[in-house]
């Protein structure tokens, strides 16, 4: 193995278990204790930080080095591409700009009659479904080592994160959580096809979705600009 690609390694080894290690266990009940919840969420969000510049430099050189192609993606995923960003996009933006109690000190929000709502009845957890959504496309999209590693760690860490953000509320909420959690699911739908919730598309807000596809056009215009390749095989919008 490369120097490039040991580096890209540690680096998602680094962004992994901050994330998985410390935030999600209770390691972080016991920082908390000593360093106090304002200056562990300011330490936390500057690790993070750093994880995520180190991240994206370990992987731009693991690409220039020597880099395993395990598969090439066929022309119709390509082009589907696309299409499977637009709804990653749709799922974090209205993650994003949805009140939801499973963000950080936003637990009071489940004590709400209104809690559950919007994007909220399709799943508890819209943005890291929707970082799955992407990561999952680019991993299948690429096919090289490099992109297995940069991609598979955001893709590994929203679906573990989904997992350990449940446990850590429930022990945080008590009984909001498990009336709360009786109204959701972690996976899209389900809650829904389950008869514990219902669809209402009025509620998540076309200014939600608008803003989601102005976000998505832009990058997708800009996509070769910013990372040297085109969204779509053969197209070259400038």
């Amino acid at each position: 193995m490369g120097a490039t690609m040991a580096e890209l390694w540690a680096a998602a080894a680094f962004f992994l278990g901050l994330h998985l290690l410390v935030s999600g266990t209770s390691l972080r009940g016991k920082i908390v204790g000593v360093i106090g919840e304002n200056l562990y969420l300011l330490a936390f969000s500057v690790a993070s930080l750093v994880g995520i510049v180190w991240l994206v430099r370990a992987y731009g050189q693991a690409l220039a080095g020597p880099n395993h192609l395990y598969w090439a993606a066929p022309e119709w995923l390509l082009h589907l591409a696309p299409l499977v960003m637009i709804v990653a996009f749709v799922f974090v933006v209205l993650g994003v700009t949805t009140p939801n109690p499973m963000a950080v000190k936003a637990e009071s929000l489940a004590d709400k009659p209104d809690a559950v709502r919007g994007m909220l009845r399709i799943t508890r957890h819209p943005l890291m479904w929707g970082f799955m959504f992407w990561a999952g496309m680019h991993v299948a999209v690429n096919g090289d080592k490099a992109a297995i590693l940069f991609f598979g760690t955001f893709l590994l860490l929203a679906a573990l994160g989904t997992i350990s953000q449940d446990e850590k509320k429930a022990r945080s909420m008590g009984e909001s959580w498990k009336h709360f959690a009786s109204q959701t699911s972690n996976l899209p739908f389900a809650a829904i096809l389950a008869g514990r919730n219902k669809l209402k598309p009025g509620e998540i807000g076309l200014w939600r979705l608008a803003l989601a596809l102005v976000i998505f056009g832009g990058v997708f215009y800009g996509h070769l600009r910013l990372f040297g390749v085109s969204p779509v095989p053969g197209w070259a919008p400038y």
